[in-house]
């Protein structure tokens, strides 16, 4: 029901930019086909900004793990049980995931299954951090381990490795990619200045002309998924994931 509610509220907002870019852009060139290929571009740029956006929870989520552990090795040397210790962080962790863990202590409250509500936390969250969190907690209950506050230790490192480490990558793609934009957003800009000459909007709008704009439209939007696809950084597999 969120997700369909934030996808109005997107389709919503890409809708307005289109008709305001529309009717921007035709009071400067008088032109119908040269406002509708502006308004197209700065419609799509709008809508994959959004849904940049909604994904920066999936960030915030991944970036959330190492505090988890704190509260975890916390709450465990203080004298918690591991299912208390997970229930507290509904109030106690980081806010992103509070949810989750308010999830799990309604299930373990109606079932009383540990490892039942556990694998349901780990479905719900869903991430390589995470399944890492949840098996070594989940061999610590069954098992009786008591290395659980090193292996805790151990994967927290790691993910604050990490995490770091993509941090620095995407700050060093951010610099390409914004170059990137400017080259391909230039020649639009250059068009736009032209075209207040009324020369040149009728030259735009002969069949040659609306055969060259759908041609560089196609060439933008190429060069800029290769160039989104190239930036992509891989994610890294659920070794603990479910089938």
């Amino acid at each position: 029901m969120k997700r369909n509610k934030s996808f109005k509220n997107e389709l919503f907002k890409t809708i307005a930019v289109f008709s305001s870019t529309l009717f921007a852009v035709f009071l400067v060139c008088r032109s119908l086909i040269i406002a509708s290929i502006f308004a197209s571009l700065a419609s799509t740029a709008a809508f994959l900004h959004f849904r940049k956006n909604r994904n920066k929870r999936t960030v915030a989520i991944t970036s959330a793990w190492p505090e988890v552990i704190d509260h975890l090795i916390s709450g465990i040397q203080s004298g918690l049980s591991i299912s208390e210790t997970l229930i507290a962080l509904s109030w106690r962790g980081p806010t992103v995931l509070r949810e989750y863990f308010t999830e799990f202590g309604e299930s373990l409250k109606i079932d009383g299954d540990f490892n039942t509500a556990l694998r349901h936390l780990k479905d719900r969250c869903g991430q390589h951090g995470s399944d890492q969190i949840f098996e070594a907690v989940a061999i610590s209950k069954s098992l009786g381990g008591n290395e659980l506050l090193n292996i805790l230790r151990t994967v927290g490192t790691f993910l604050r490795q990490d995490l770091a480490l993509r941090r620095e990558i995407e700050v060093k793609h951010g610099w390409i990619k914004n170059s990137a934009h400017l080259s391909a957003a230039a020649p639009w800009l250059l068009l736009l200045l032209l075209s207040s000459q009324p020369s040149t909007a009728h030259a735009f709008s002969t069949p040659t002309g609306i055969l060259i704009l759908m041609a560089g439209m196609a060439m933008t939007a190429i060069a800029y998924i290769w160039m989104d696809r190239l930036g992509r950084l891989p994610e890294l597999p659920r070794v603990f994931g479910g089938a």
